[in-house]
């Protein structure tokens, strides 16, 4: 007799690896200029408040298209959006490249903000629909592993190319990854539609009413959902006072060169990258809310360490950005997965859309009151609110993040 041996399927499908392929070409260039943002308006002579008010601006945009992105995600399918995403992106490159000013660059910042709200959303409905819930979490693991690396090679590769050349060449190395990914994605998505999005639906002022008052229904429950869109508000305030403020904490208070600070993002990635496997498989095993808990602990920790450690050298920095980079990788899968749970099927794009992004109604003034601190109180002093902050969610996170037994879902 010959024993049967059944093979346990691949955690990740070739088509998500494909998938995943495109993703990180595209998205290696964004983290080339991403973190190096404060630094390139710097460069074409904006102040600290300025760079407050810019990224306070660009926040509007995001916000008013972040939930129709998922609703459009959700009506004509993942694939579909994606590639649209895709088109607005290379236009904004196009406009980064071009800009004499910094103001010019809020236009690339609207076009971006169109991309992001059509690909973000659709990238983890993507993952979600292509895992079992039992393993979701482990996946979004994996995947944001692999797709992680772009923390890693972008940012020390665009902060040497930066340093060594000059931020306009840079940002044309990051144009052609950029373009690479594109050209993938789009064509995943004409084949796509002639397979599994053959049948998407049509964008409708009906269709997107409906959503609303669904999504309406969840957030005003009291459930589980209104204290993940609570917590994310209270969250995305506290982060967003300091974070932009970042790289040029480093550069003007600790001295770095943008080289350096470009190998700090790096630093920051890879920890992410090594946390985000063992994060799913906690968030799978132990539940999400103990992901996230402990994702926000070492977020707290790790901005404490930085502004209060009396240093100039790039190497005792280092341990503030792996212990940050160690916080996002294990709060990552476990808040994709919960939210991924916490919402039906038809709405995952769309919930994505509203929770994926750190813009929202109640932090859009953030940045720019951020930097008002930083002027008038001390640089320390946004940071500072972002530790309190980190630290007062986990207590909402460990009470309220809690999913209803599976019978007692919304199919």
């Amino acid at each position: 007799m010959t024993a049967v041996t059944t093979q346990k399927p691949r955690l990740l499908s070739g088509l998500l690896l494909l998938f995943l392929l495109a993703m990180i070409l595209a998205n290696t260039g964004g983290n080339m200029y991403g973190p190096l943002m404060p630094l390139y308006l710097q460069q074409l002579n904006a102040s600290v408040a300025q760079i407050g008010l810019f990224f306070t601006l660009a926040s509007i945009i995001p916000l008013a298209l972040q939930i129709l992105g998922g609703w459009v995600s959700d009506s004509v399918g993942r694939l579909r959006a994606i590639a649209f995403g895709s088109v607005a992106g290379l236009c904004a490159y196009t406009v980064l490249i071009l800009s004499p000013t910094w103001q010019w660059l809020l236009l690339a910042m609207a076009f971006m903000a169109v991309g992001g709200a059509l690909v973000a959303p659709s990238f983890d409905a993507f993952i979600a629909e292509h895992s079992s819930e039992e393993n979701r979490a482990r996946v979004f693991g994996i995947s944001h592993a692999l797709f992680t690396v772009v923390s890693v090679i972008g940012p020390v590769l665009g902060g040497w190319l930066a340093d060594a050349y000059n931020f306009k060449f840079m940002l044309l190395i990051a144009a052609g990854l950029y373009f690479l990914g594109a050209i993938i994605r789009i064509g995943m998505a004409r084949q796509a539609a002639k397979g599994e999005e053959a049948q998407a639906g049509r964008l409708s002022f009906g269709s997107l009413k409906a959503n609303m008052r669904k999504m309406f229904g969840l957030l005003v429950a009291g459930g589980l959902v209104t204290w993940i869109l609570l917590t994310d508000g209270v969250r995305d305030i506290s982060f967003s006072l300091s974070s932009n403020l970042l790289p040029v904490y480093v550069q003007d208070i600790g001295g770095l060169t943008i080289k350096e600070i470009g190998l700090l993002n790096s630093i920051f990635g890879l920890f992410m990258m090594l946390a985000n496997i063992p994060g799913g498989w906690l968030a799978d095993k132990k539940g999400e809310r103990l992901g996230i808990a402990l994702g926000m602990f070492l977020i707290g920790v790790a901005v404490g360490l930085v502004i209060y450690l009396p240093t100039t050298s790039l190497w005792l920095y280092s341990p503030g950005w792996a212990l940050l980079g160690l916080g996002v990788g294990i709060m990552s899968p476990a808040y994709q997965s919960l939210i991924s749970k916490a919402f039906p099927k038809e709405m995952r794009g769309t919930a994505f859309g509203l929770f994926s992004t750190s813009l929202g109604l109640i932090s859009l003034p953030a940045p720019w009151v951020g930097a008002q601190l930083w002027e008038r109180v001390t640089p320390r002093f946004p940071f500072l609110i972002t530790v309190v902050f980190s630290f007062l969610s986990i207590i909402p996170i460990w009470l309220k993040f809690k999913l209803p037994k599976k019978e007692e879902r919304i199919p």
